[in-house]
């Protein structure tokens, strides 16, 4: 799968050093997705005013020399007027590079981890540079160790009423609490300084980088993505995307081989559908879409009736439970939608996956508390955003694969999202490229979609239901298709002796939910891994 071009132009935002005995240099920042709208005000205006400390990381660094370098992200400040937000970040590498060197890890990213939106730096839709912080040398930015950058950019409007955001990027995980600031007016920029040092005039260590500012005009293109995320159970998933929702009832487990009538089984399960339907829907919106599929085996015309036929069959019940407050679409689609490639070996169990009437609807992304009654996969489990953490905690567990040992921390539970952050450590005296698509990273028929990505074979499993809830991944119409990126650090090749940070997000538990089970790819089952709230 080829990625998102405004995914390449991102990671080129930080790209490159050019660099002769320690100084460096990185490149800028840089579409379609609408602006958040918002008629809430700020609830609780003290906390959104509040100072605060710089929030501080390290982590190390990809670069495509293998001078994977240590680094240090320090988050000042997170401000936001009616028009933008501002992210002011100090970026300051530990480590001396030599050489020209071009980023590898992951953008700068803002979640907004109740809603699910992921907010990205604005950019110049023409020259598709990035706003803010201006490079100095041909597009690229000097990097001196122990210096600090002082870097600006700038995202879309953060809606009034989030108090808090979740940054990631440049391998440092997922940075979590940055409060956001209302403010009339942006920070005056920074005196320029940058062209006051070079290789043979390095700036004395401690002092701070500061750049030319190029503030976004008329034609800066917002990008606000939603997070998808996808929850599988023996009988329905469910996979959510921004503000809507659509959970698919198993076929195999609703109705007999060739039936459209439900088993006395499956009756029990569509009244539970329908319960989720009542807890979950936005109440100003209350259409629900319902959609027959088939596996691809039988002639077309016939699978196009039978997907008819079985979706009629939920609407009919679900339209008896809810009552006349709701308005229902029925279609059959046959075989033309598959959630999982048939004709592999795991053929039957893909083709089973396949086999399902779906039903979405639009829910309320903002309302915060765990959802009523219903089906185990549909529920929604929404916590307040996670207090910053400098640290990761301690390791809870440690596995080995292919010369490379994985740690695993606790995970953290950020407004509707599990933060689960593992190191990767190589053990050996020679770079590794770790290859995590063995066959044993992704289930059986499990979904494409969600199997994307450096840990995309990771799932975490509750040990007393056997939910799988996979990683959640960033969805992009590209030219009018949908492309998905996993919203995790991709790992490139891991330097000898060095270990690397790496964070994925998955959707949420239920409150009472307190360890989970971690499916670690090719690293295998690791049990009881704590949740810290």
């Amino acid at each position: 799968m080829s990625r998102p071009r405004s995914l390449v132009a991102l990671s080129a935002l930080v790209s490159g050093t050019l660099v002769l005995s320690g100084c460096g240099l990185m490149q800028q920042l840089g579409d379609d997705a609408a602006e958040p709208t918002d008629d809430n005000p700020v609830e609780n205006e003290d906390l959104a005013q509040v100072g605060h400390d710089p929030l501080v990381r390290e982590a190390r660094l990809f670069v495509d020399t293998g001078q994977d370098a240590r680094i240090e992200v320090a988050i000042e400040a997170l401000e936001r007027t009616d028009e933008y937000s501002v992210l002011y970040l100090d970026f300051t590498f530990l480590d001396q590079l030599t050489g020209t060197n071009d980023n590898l890890s992951s953008p700068p990213r803002l979640m907004d981890p109740v809603s699910g939106r992921v907010y990205e730096p604005l950019i110049d839709p023409v020259t598709e540079e990035g706003y803010g912080s201006v490079p100095s040398r041909d597009g690229y930015f000097p990097i001196y160790e122990n210096a600090p950058n002082k870097w600006r950019f700038y995202y879309p409007p953060i809606p009034r009423h989030v108090t808090h955001m979740t940054f990631t990027g440049y391998g440092v995980g997922a940075m979590t609490g940055v409060p956001v600031t209302d403010v009339d007016a942006f920070r005056e920029p920074d005196v320029p300084n940058v062209l006051d040092y070079d290789d043979n005039n390095p700036p004395p260590p401690g002092t701070e980088v500061t750049y030319e500012l190029a503030e976004p005009g008329p034609e800066a293109e917002p990008q606000v993505v939603s997070l998808e995320s996808f929850v599988d159970s023996t009988v329905a998933s469910t996979t959510r995307d921004g503000d809507s929702e659509t959970v698919a009832l198993h076929s195999d487990v609703t109705f007999d081989v060739d039936e459209s009538t439900l088993t006395d089984d499956a009756e029990e399960i569509v009244l539970q559908a329908s319960q989720t339907i009542e807890s979950n829907i936005d109440p100003d919106n209350p259409e629900v879409t319902v959609i027959g599929h088939t596996d691809s085996t039988g002639s077309d015309s016939y699978n196009m009736t039978l997907s008819e036929e079985r979706a009629e069959t939920v609407r009919d019940l679900l339209e008896d439970e809810l009552g006349s407050d709701y308005t229902f679409d029925v279609e059959g689609r046959a075989s033309e939608d598959p959630v999982a490639e048939e004709g592999g070996s795991d053929n039957d169990e893909a083709a089973a996956r396949n086999r399902r009437v779906e039903f979405s609807y639009q829910v309320d992304v903002e309302a915060e508390g765990e959802s009523g009654e219903g089906l185990d996969a549909a529920s929604r489990n929404v916590a307040p955003p996670a207090t910053f953490r400098e640290e990761d905690g301690e390791i809870v567990a440690s596995e080995e694969y292919d010369d490379v040992q994985l740690d695993v921390y606790p995970l953290v539970r950020d407004g509707a999202y599990i933060v689960t952050t593992v190191s990767l450590t190589n053990t050996t005296d020679d770079p590794i490229e770790l290859d995590m698509s063995g066959d044993d990273a992704t289930p059986d028929g499990g979904p494409d979609t969600f199997s994307e990505g450096t840990l995309g074979g990771f799932q975490l499993v509750e040990p007393d239901n056997d939910l799988v809830r996979y990683v959640a991944q960033l969805k992009y119409d590209v030219d009018g298709e949908d492309q998905y990126a996993g919203f995790a650090e991709e790992v490139h090749a891991l330097q000898a002796g060095e270990d690397y940070r790496v964070m994925a997000i998955f959707p949420a538990p239920a409150q009472e939910v307190d360890n989970l089970t971690l499916n670690a790819g090719p690293f295998g089952e690791i049990e009881d891994v704590p949740i810290e709230n």
